[in-house]
């Protein structure tokens, strides 16, 4: 069912096309992570994953890990972050770059096959998701 690209067929994937792919597997993830959470409504399920895979969650995950990623990878998003795109319907403009140059990210690791580093990024970002939305009160 998966059919990897080579290092340089990736390279040459249009960064929209990237986000477009990564948009999708990022979404599957936060899902999966969802239902796996435990028994639910389909319309709760549906509302946290609206939650997680919005522009300005993927955006402030993205500022959030920027540093840890490889020199390469940070060419990834910076490329997604500035391919023309659409205009957000629902996020600031510099809020859905980001998530655009986050999703060519996560796409541009499945079009490699590179599942490894794909599922620690995802890991990192829904890890960095939940501690923003609940953050430590500092207490022993």
């Amino acid at each position: 069912m998966n059919e990897y690209l080579s290092q340089e067929a990736v390279q040459e994937i249009s960064p929209v096309v990237l986000a477009y792919i990564g948009d999708a597997v990022f979404e599957l993830a936060v899902r999966t992570h969802i239902v796996a959470d435990g028994h639910r409504k389909v319309k709760d399920i549906h509302l946290d994953t609206v939650a997680l895979v919005k522009a300005e969650s993927q955006a402030k995950v993205i500022r959030q890990m920027f540093d840890q990623l490889s020199e390469e990878e940070q060419a990834i998003v910076k490329r997604g972050r500035n391919a023309k795109s659409g205009v957000p319907k629902h996020a600031g403009i510099n809020d859905y770059r980001m998530s655009t140059g986050f999703e060519a990210l996560l796409g541009f690791h499945y079009l490699r096959g590179d599942t490894d580093r794909l599922a620690y990024l995802i890991k990192l970002a829904l890890a960095a998701e939940k501690e923003s939305r609940n953050p430590m009160r500092g207490e022993p």
